[in-house]
């Protein structure tokens, strides 16, 4: 689990003018909520990802932050951070030096020259970086020193306050926090925590197992016990409240992969058997009430998934992702229906509709309508 195992999530600045962006999102999302028309209506073009060429195809990019339709980052193995300002035509390789070895498994971006990037893996492997100048100097912000840590996700509320999460340390979960921008960080005191389940743990699959809405609530997604569950702070990582999670656990690679709060009431996780060869019904849910309940989704993806994000000025509508393919909501994650087949592991979306997805073999995409 721990080699899988951002909403977040990433504070986003978005750039030209307020008339164009909401002329772009209007009329993408028409094309996306008039999806289910009738079979005698004339069906609009359905919304496809455009495959971008990062040249990056030996690595896996688990790590993704939005910031516009022109700029993102992504972050992967073999310690690759790459950055684009052009939307995706180009790309940078910023990766830190000497990081060759680590697992970038999260990128958190505030704009396109500021962003921080978690690295996974037990004892020292787990380390933050950050970067203010786009890539071209990064600072080593954390390193773990404890052998039974093992930092999962990372997620900001804003441009200033920020959480990473590692799997139980002495039972319970454990939270790192900084409030200057990722330039610090703390291990925050676990009275407020819940004791972890036998085997419970989260999934550094796609950075959203840890993820933020508003200014002081924070959701985190867990897998490998006996059930799956949600745990919940409104009050950034101090004292925390555990709720059972409808998706199928009990295995090592099952549970909740992915969480994506449009605010602090409406909340999506998605998840399954990241096994190829294992089915993954009931791959996800559905809460109204900030995490206290969850709902099974009446037609869920067929597989498992990764990563998922609400698209940006929709009540309704997100996206889900897994390797074998993109799934649609139009209706708050009741019912979802597959729209591409191609193999990503997360998702994200900005204010301007610049939704990107990245995965295996340098796969970076952006929507395109």
């Amino acid at each position: 689990m721990r080699r899988l195992g951002k909403t977040r999530r990433t504070v986003r600045n978005t750039r030209g003018g307020g008339r164009v962006a909401a002329a772009v999102c209007g009329a993408a999302l028409a094309v996306l909520t008039a999806l289910p028309a009738q079979a005698h209506t004339q069906r609009p073009a359905a919304p496809r990802w455009d495959l971008k060429d990062t040249g990056a195809a030996a690595v896996r990019f688990r790590g993704l932050a939005a910031v516009d339709r022109d700029t993102a980052w992504v972050a992967g193995s073999q310690g690759a951070v790459l950055r684009t300002a052009d939307g995706g035509e180009s790309w940078r390789d910023v990766s830190p030096p000497g990081a060759a070895d680590l697992q970038f498994r999260d990128i958190e971006a505030f704009d396109g020259r500021r962003a921080v990037a978690l690295a996974i893996g037990e004892g020292e492997a787990s380390r933050v970086y950050r970067t203010e100048d786009g890539g071209k100097t990064w600072t080593e912000a954390f390193r773990n020193t404890d052998s039974r840590a093992f930092y999962d996700c990372m997620t900001f509320f804003d441009r200033r306050h920020g959480l990473a999460m590692s799997d139980p340390v002495d039972g319970k979960f454990r939270i790192l926090s900084t409030s200057d921008a990722g330039r610090s960080w703390k291990v925050l005191p676990d009275q407020g925590m819940p004791a972890a389940l036998a085997g419970e743990a989260g999934f550094a699959a796609s950075g959203q197992c840890l993820v933020a809405a508003g200014a002081k609530d924070v959701w985190l997604a867990t897998g490998g016990a006996a059930r799956a569950r949600v745990l919940h702070s409104s009050d950034r990582g101090l004292t925390w409240t555990a709720t059972d999670a409808p998706i199928p656990a009990g295995d090592p690679a099952r549970g909740v992969f992915a969480l994506a709060f449009r605010d602090r009431a409406h909340g999506l996780a998605v998840g399954g058997d990241y096994r190829a060869d294992q089915q993954s019904p009931q791959a996800a849910a559905t809460t109204g009430d900030g995490g206290r309940t969850w709902r099974t989704a009446a037609t869920p993806p067929p597989a498992y998934r990764s990563g998922v994000a609400w698209l940006p000025h929709s009540r309704t509508a997100a996206l889900a992702v897994g390797p074998t393919g993109t799934d649609l909501t139009t209706d708050s994650g009741r019912t979802w229906r597959t729209l591409d087949t191609g193999s990503y592991d997360t998702v994200d979306c900005t204010p301007d509709l610049g939704c990107w997805a990245a995965g295996e073999q340098g796969r970076v995409a952006r929507l395109k309508s």
